[in-house]
């Protein structure tokens, strides 16, 4: 999880929502993303989704049993798909999303039995510092704006 605060950070740095997101399989870290959707054009840029790209292209193959996605914000209802998708086994987030959380905060769509695929779902890991990370840049955002519309 600290290596996924660091992509955090890195999307910060570059004006994106701070989230970062790591795969890993067998200990070794098969892809990384962090949130670009403003710099990329693209909404579907969530960390969590370049993270699932970057790794599938590591195992050449869209399927990504047995790993594991740590991300610093729970997955929106488009990562939690696309994270059952690819047959992630488990999910450790860090902070909660009650606007769009869909790994237990709004929706529960990553333990749905309704669904094909279900992942063990783990949270609060390092959540004080991505909380803390999240806060500080919708707060300078906001301030950003005040100071814009004066």
């Amino acid at each position: 999880m600290g290596r996924a605060l660091g992509l955090a950070h890195r999307a910060e740095d570059e004006g994106e929502v701070p989230v970062g997101a790591v795969v890993v399989r067998d200990g070794e870290v098969i892809g990384e993303g962090w949130n670009s959707p403003i710099a990329l054009h693209d909404p579907s840029a969530h960390a969590e989704i370049r993270a699932l790209r970057a790794a599938a292209d590591t195992a050449q193959n869209y399927r990504l049993p047995g790993s594991t996605l740590y991300v610093t914000l729970e997955p929106c209802p488009m990562c939690a798909g696309a994270i059952i998708h690819a047959r992630v086994e488990r999910v450790v987030f860090a902070a909660t999303d009650s606007r769009s959380g869909a790994a237990g905060s709004l929706f529960q769509l990553l333990q749905n039995s309704n669904l094909n695929h279900q992942c063990i779902v783990d949270s609060g890991l390092l959540k004080a510092e991505s909380s803390d990370l999240l806060k500080r840049f919708f707060r300078q955002r906001r301030s950003q704006k005040v100071t814009r519309e004066s």
